[in-house]
Parts: structure tokens; sequence; C-alpha cells
């Protein structure tokens, strides 16, 4: 791919960073999704309804959104090493909570709780953006990306085989989740030891006030506002799902103080927003400081297409090949179903080095135009197919997908070093925006009208990229003793 990282060279800091780094972020994957390929051995120790299973699925992802946001300004406040080390711990911890709950009720707080655990990839961008240079930085964050999701697909090939074969009985399922937990725990220590924020004599640049990004008009201010808009949107979407899902886990009294809650909330992030600008709205901001939200805002929504669409399509694809293809067996259909999230061990990759060799506008922009033709044909697929050419044609698809979301993080960390946490954060949280989204707009139509509503909106998603401002030159950080430093960025 490049020779500017040599993956095998493990005595470079750099590359033993990543390979640090991406591991972590697989095991968050691990346990995030651990639950998942156990389903039918836990509705079967808690009699659970399809209901309850559904509520337990859109725990998992309703605090990743916030986490997300949250865990951005830790890791520009206090480092992705010690953040990543605690979230890897923490998350080991309420994992074998999770592997060893009693009842429903409390099997649903475990899982609401680790949620958070899907922040953990926000962390590893600011780590890979801090070590590795703007020429190859794209392929970076591409393996680091890509390697990392495949931790869901090693979890669901990995944990029924230890649960039954390996270890066996009723109580199989709660010793191979809670192995994950521990491996979490242990691996976090390991981290928190072993890597570190940045190369030797670098400066670690931090936010000049915490509680929101930096803007630098008033445009961008308004802008920055409105763009939290829709995450309080999909939130209260979620609520809305848990309070008439007939899980009994929240009624409808207690959706309307969530609501209220909400709107709290979002004034509360207002001031925040306000106090951390004030300065900015009154004065302007220094020239040599600048930079354009409107980047953020179309990256936004570039990654609200690509993984958002590709959490989507991973949750129905087995069931979509179940009910296809007759004759199918279930364990086929999943097999099947997992060649979408195979491709992450090659095709983020690939995004971030498009990006980093051909330009990061024009990459993303090409990347999206092949999404929306793959989940065009898609759309096309019917029983009548050959099973290998709907095979291949996901494969396809999905190779775009996840090579758009290795371009947009190639650009993340190009638009301003002290806050890449925060806008990892906002981008990461508009890929689950977009899952909870499409996911929503699955439970009115069918798979084949499905996959056209991603495809149209990819094409106009293609439309806001062609907005996007390309970053070159160098970014002006200022230094604590008031001195300015120059990041190239190609």
């Amino acid at each position: 791919m490049s020779s500017t990282v040599k993956l095998y060279d493990i005595q470079d800091p750099k590359i033993r960073t990543l390979h640090l780094t991406w591991f972590a972020f697989f095991l968050t994957f691990v346990v995030w999704f651990s639950h998942a390929p156990l389903k039918p051995l836990i509705i079967e120790t808690f009699d659970l309804t399809v209901a309850q299973w559904k509520a337990l699925l859109t725990l998992n992802v309703a605090l990743t959104i916030p986490a997300r946001i949250v865990i951005g300004i830790l890791v520009d406040r206090f480092g992705p090493r010690m953040i990543f080390s605690s979230l890897l711990i923490i998350s080991g911890v309420l994992c074998v909570g999770f592997a060893f709950s009693q009842t429903y009720e409390q099997l649903a707080m475990m899982r609401f709780l680790l949620g958070f655990v899907g922040a953990g990839f926000v962390i590893g961008i600011r780590m890979i953006g801090e070590w590795f240079p703007a020429k190859s930085v794209g392929l970076a964050q591409g393996i680091y990306g890509g390697w990392g999701n495949f931790g869901s697909s090693a979890a669901a090939f990995t944990l029924p085989t230890i649960a039954v074969a390996l270890i066996g009985g009723e109580d199989g399922w709660r010793y191979a989740i809670a192995l994950t937990g521990v491996l979490a725990l242990c691996y976090g220590i390991v981290y928190g030891l072993r890597a570190r924020n940045t190369p030797k004599g670098a400066t670690y640049f931090k936010p000049k006030r915490t509680g929101g990004l930096e803007v630098t008009s008033k445009r961008d201010f308004w802008l920055y506002i409105a763009m939290n808009l829709p995450m309080y949107g999909i939130l209260s979407v979620l609520v809305w799902r848990l309070s008439t899902s007939g899980t009994g886990l929240l009624s409808e009294s207690a959706a309307m103080i969530i609501y209220a809650l909400f709107v709290v909330l979002f004034l509360f992030q207002f001031s925040q927003i306000y106090k951390v600008n004030r300065d900015m709205l009154k004065n302007g901001a220094p020239e040599s400081d600048k930079y354009d939200f409107k980047q953020v805002a179309v990256l936004d929504w570039a990654y609200f297409a690509t993984f958002g669409s590709e959490l989507a399509v991973v949750s129905m694809l087995p069931a979509f090949f179940l009910e296809t293809f007759e004759g199918l067996s279930l364990a086929a259909a999943g097999i099947l179903g997992s060649a979408f999230a195979f491709m992450n061990l090659v095709a983020r990759p690939s995004g971030g080095w498009f990006s980093d060799r051909f330009g990061r506008r024009r990459s993303l922009s090409l990347l999206l135009i092949g999404l929306a033709i793959g989940y065009l044909t898609l759309s096309q697929i019917t029983g009548e197919w050959p099973i290998f050419m709907a095979v291949i044609a996901v494969m396809a698809c999905s190779f775009f997908v996840q090579a758009g979301e290795g371009a947009v993080f190639a650009i993340v960390p190009l638009i301003k070093r002290r806050m890449t946490g925060q806008i990892a954060g906002m981008v990461g949280a508009f890929g689950n925006v977009g899952a909870v989204t499409y996911l929503t707009v699955f439970t009115f139509v069918d798979a084949s009208t499905f996959f056209m509503i991603i495809a149209a909106s990819a094409v106009v998603i293609f439309g806001l990229c062609q907005f996007l401002t390309e970053p070159r030159g160098y970014i002006t950080e200022v230094l604590p003793d008031g001195s300015i430093h120059l990041i190239d960025v190609g």
C-alpha cells in the first residue's frame, strides 16, 4: 500500500503505537457486540420476548451517541492514553456485570451502560493523528478503524464456539462474555503502561477551553448549534421506540420526562458552547487560528451515510438473505451476512490510502458515488439471483461503504489538531445517528426500498461534499508560552 506505513516494523514507535491502539479498539468492539452472536442462549436463559431482545439492541447503541461527544472532550483534555486505558478497564467490569446479570432489568441496565464502550473509536483517532504525518495518516487511520471494527465479526465467529463447545452448560454464554470483559480489563492496564500520547519531544495540544468546540466565525457558531439538533432528535426516537416496545422498561410518562430532559440538556450545551466561544463572538478570531467548521459538518453527514448505513445493514442482512433465498439455513444466512463486515480488513485502510494518494475531497466523493451504486444494486436482488452473485454484490457495496469511512477519518485529524478528539466524537456520533435513522426507516419499508433510500441519501451527501474545503498547508496551534507552532497537513 504505502512505504510510509510498514506494519511489520514494530521497532518503529509509531507502528508499535498503531498496533497497540487498533487492538484496543478491536477489544471495544468485541465487548460491545459480545451479546449478539449468543442471542438464542440469552433468550432461553431469561425467557425473553422478541420485543425485549430488540430493546436490548436499542439500548446497546443509545448511550454511544452522547458518549462519543463526551469522550472526545476528555481525550483532548487528558490525552488518549489515559482515556483509552480507563475506558477498557471500566467497560471490562461492566461486561462481567452483564454476563452475570440475574434479571432482565439488570441485563438491560448493563447493556445500556456498555453503550459507552462504543465511544472507544474516537480515542484512537486522536492517538493515530498525533503519531503519523499527513502523507500517511489516512492509511494509518484506515488500518486502525478497519482492523478494530473487525472485532464484531471476531466475536460472532468465536464466542458461540467458546460458549457451547469449550465451556458448555447453561451458563456457557455467561463465561464466554465475561472472558471478553476480563481481556478488555487486562489490556486496559497494558495500554496504560505501554502507550504514549505523542512521539518523544512532541507537544500535546489541548483546547483553550472545554465544554464545546471552538469555532472561528459567527456563521460557524450557528452552524455548530444546528448540527447538534439531529443528535437530540434521534435520541428522542430511541426513547420513543423503547416506550412503545411493550417491554415495560420505559413508560410513556417516563419518556415525557426524558424528552423534557433533552430540552434542558440542549439549553445547557448551548450555554457551554456560547461560553467557549464568547470572546470570539465579541472580538472575532485571529486570522492565523481560523478553520472552517463547514468541513466538520460535511464529514458528519458523510459518516452518517457510510458508517450509519453499515451498522444498519449489518443488523438486517442475515435476515434479508434468509427471507430472499429459499432453503437457506439460519447459520448459512449469518455467514453470508457477515461478508459485509469482513471487508473492513481491507476496505477501510484502502479508503484512507486513496485519500492520502489521490486527494481528500475527490476520494470521498467518488467513494460516496460507489456506495450509492452499490446500494442501488442491492435493491435489485431477488430470489432468482444466484447466491454467489448476491454475495459479490454485497461485498462490492461494502467495500465502498467502508472505504468511505476510511476517507472521512483521513480528513478529521487534519482540521484542527488540538480539537481532534471533539471533532472525531461529533463525526462518530453522526454515524450512530445515521444507523438509528436508517433502522427506523427500515421498520416502515421493505428491504428493496430501504436500500434505495440509503442510495438516495448518499447522492445528496455527495452533493454536500462538493462544498468540502480540502485541508492544505499548515494548522496553526498556539503553545502554552504563546508561541506559534505550525503543523503540516499536506
